[in-house]
Parts: C-alpha cells; structure tokens; sequence
C-alpha cells in the first residue's frame, strides 16, 4: 500500500504564504478579523473564536486515488486539499503555533486498497476526519468503517445515491449526480432541440451505473426518446468499434455516463465517425485530461458541474483560489480541485469552532455548517449532510470549459 504522508515542504508553504499576502494585497478584497490582521476571505475568522484547546499538532486523513485509471481525478484533490491546509496553517486558523497536517493515502481505487486505509485510520486515534475516498464505489466499501468507529468522513467527489445513508458521520460537499444531471439536461433544452439520444455507459462501475439510471429517469420526465442504450465495460476499448453504427441511428445527441479513460474513448469515436451535435454527460467528463486528450474531439462537449470558474455565481473567494493554486502549481484548477480545496475548509472550520480533538464533537460542529462562503458558492448542509449549492451547465469551446449560454451555445 503507497504511503503518500505529506504536508509540504518548509519552502513551498513559505512561498505559498508570500503569494496569499501579495493575493490579498493585489487582487482580492482583503477581510479583516482578529485585531486588523488580514485573513483569507473564506473561514468562520469571527463566527468562531480562536481555538484554546488544541494541541500543537492536529491531523487528519485523506484517502485518494492517487495512482492507476483515475489519478487525475485524485491529483487534483491533493493538490486543493494541500492549498487549503497551507492557507489555514499560515493563518493560524487553529491558533497560535498549531497546525493541522494531512495524512494521505493512495488508493489506487481499487476498493480492498480503500478498505485498508480507512481500517488505519479509524484505529488511530490521532486522525480527527478523513476527507475521500475519490470514487463512490470506494466510499461504499469503506465509509462504513469510519461510520461504527464514529469517524468523519468528507466525500469530496462521490456523487452516488446513498452516500450519507450509510450513517451520521458521513458528509459529501460533492453534488450528487440526482442534482447535477436533471438539473443541467434542463439547462441543455433551453439551448437545443433534442428529442433522441443514444445513451452509453460503463456497466461495470458503479457510479457510472448510478449515473445512467438519473440520465435514463431524466431524460424520460423531458419526453426524449432513448434510441439505444449501448453498455460497455470498464477498460474495454472494443467498444470503439461499434460507434459508427450508433452514429448511422441519427440520435440529437449522445449522453455518455463514464470515468475519465472511457469517456475519452467514447468522446474521440463519436467524433471521429461525424457526429457533431452534443455529447452530453455527468461528473465524469470534469478531468482536465479529457478535454487534452480529446483534442479538437471535444468541442460542445457538454458536462455539469459543481464549480466553473467563469460561472456569473462565483464569488471574490473563487478569484482567490484560482489565483492561489495558479501560482502553487502553476495551472488552472478544476472542480475536483474546489471541492477538494473547500472540503479541507470545511473540515478545518469544524475543528475550529468544535476546538477540540473528540471526533464527535467534529461531527457536530460540521453538520451545524450553514452559509458558509465558498468557491463553491453559498454552502450548506442539508438534514442528511448533503451539499446545498446550484450546479453549473458547462459547454467546450476552443479546448476549455465555459458556461453553457445562449452565446455559447450557438458558437
């Protein structure tokens, strides 16, 4: 099992804090809270007090995919969780001279991986919340273990059905697909006359499974026909070969449930065998890899979406994390960056207002969560500790996401 423990060296953290002050002095309104001193523009800074209580070195886990199919997915997590911790370190979030530091651990998702990992963490008593695992199929299998070791647990991108049915100590930030996709279809129809589709899906993975079942119910309550419905299975590239006589049926469009390495595939085919109307899907179609390896295949790509940086919603707290992790990392953020990013605030603005280490008292003051100022937008938690946020209809032109409008869906 990989053991990816870091918290970012002495001199990255350094730098990161030189460019958070010449952020706030530059580009973002500055906040001010604690006697005048400049503060991020997220955080309860005066909603809770400064924790008294805390120990010097608090920590918390992560469980990501950090290698295998869908490292893209769970890079981008690290890198908004990492941005987060060093933003609330450098501020002193939890107090004077107290840091939090983040455990991670590679998953490889692959579920026995994830189920050993959250093992490890429910056992050791040091590791206050747990933010992950990247897929739903992982959080099935392991968020049980966090749930009877009374363990929090953050799903940052598990979009499922039923996620926090599995208990009271397990929340998601991340948009389930029953909001995002009825919620960007109707967002599409304003834009496009569809009255056919072709749907394909992975058949295999579960939330690719879950995510066609919401397209199928969805698509039914708009009175579009499903002409087909083709199933593939994850890692299987044959079905490439069949995408030119689903083209020749004439659909007003395709709706694709799949993870990144097979929405590629499926994205390059229908394109390369002439369809040139919308390809529509879910979650999935949100890796930056997508859109580099889909090349010119991509455009009128049309995903929702938790987070998209020119969405008019957006906020001065967006700016500011686009402009941070632009000069951490020196790239642009994606949504599993955001939520990963929001995630690691809303998991330390729990500690600080719990200020204590008893994971019940975590889990307490992180369902109290209400209003909170985001990258995400305004967020809360609902009564089953699920997000409340609008999603984001979002459409590619010229190799990168932008918010789906009347303009751009005419280009």
């Amino acid at each position: 099992m990989a053991n990816c423990q870091s918290g970012g060296t002495t001199m990255r953290k350094r730098w990161i804090f030189f460019c958070n002050i010449c952020l706030l002095l530059t580009f973002v309104l500055p906040v001010f809270a604690q006697d005048d001193v400049f503060v991020p523009p997220l955080g309860w800074w005066d909603t809770c007090p400064t924790p008294q209580n805390l120990p010097d070195t608090i920590e918390i886990g992560a469980v990501l995919a950090l290698s295998g199919p869908i490292a893209v997915y769970g890079d981008s997590q690290q890198a908004g969780i990492q941005l987060a911790i060093d933003e609330m370190n450098d501020f002193g979030y939890f107090g004077d001279g107290v840091r939090l530091n983040v455990v991670y651990r590679d998953s490889a998702a692959t579920p026995e991986q994830t189920r050993e990992i959250m093992t490890e963490f429910a056992e050791d008593e040091t590791i206050l919340a747990v933010i992950g695992p990247t897929l739903s199929t992982e959080a099935f299998q392991a968020d049980p273990i966090a749930q009877d070791a009374g363990l929090v647990v953050l799903g940052v991108s598990n979009t499922a059905v039923g996620i926090t049915d599995m208990g009271d100590y397990i929340f998601r930030n991340s948009l389930p697909e029953a909001v995002v996709i009825p919620g960007v279809l109707e967002q599409v129809l304003e834009y496009y006359d569809i009255e056919d589709v072709i749907m394909m899906y992975d058949g295999k993975d579960s939330f690719t499974r879950n995510g066609a079942t919401i397209f199928r119910n969805a698509l039914d309550n708009n009175d579009i026909r499903v002409i087909l419905e083709y199933v593939f299975m994850t890692s299987d590239q044959n079905f490439v070969g069949h995408v030119p006589y689903l083209v020749r049926l004439q659909p007003d469009a395709f709706v694709v449930s799949a993870l990144a390495d097979e929405a590629i595939l499926a994205i390059n085919a229908i394109r390369d065998a002439g369809f040139t109307g919308p390809i529509i899907g879910g979650n999935g179609f949100n890796a930056p890899a997508i859109l580099l390896q889909t090349d010119v295949n991509s455009e009128g790509i049309i995903a929702g979406a938790a987070w998209n940086r020119e969405n008019p919603r957006n906020n001065d707290i967006s700016d500011w994390f686009v402009e941070n992790y632009q000069l951490a990392y020196m790239t642009q953020p994606d949504q599993f960056a955001a939520q990963a990013y929001t995630g690691a605030w809303l998991i330390g603005t729990a500690i600080r207002c719990a200020d204590s280490t008893e994971r019940s008292a975590i889990r307490d003051a992180l369902a109290q969560i209400q209003n909170f100022e985001s990258p995400l937008g305004l967020f809360s938690f609902d009564e089953n500790r699920d997000p409340i946020h609008p999603p984001v209809a979002q459409i590619v032109r010229d190799g990168a996401y932008v918010v789906l409008t009347d303009a751009t869906a005419s280009e």
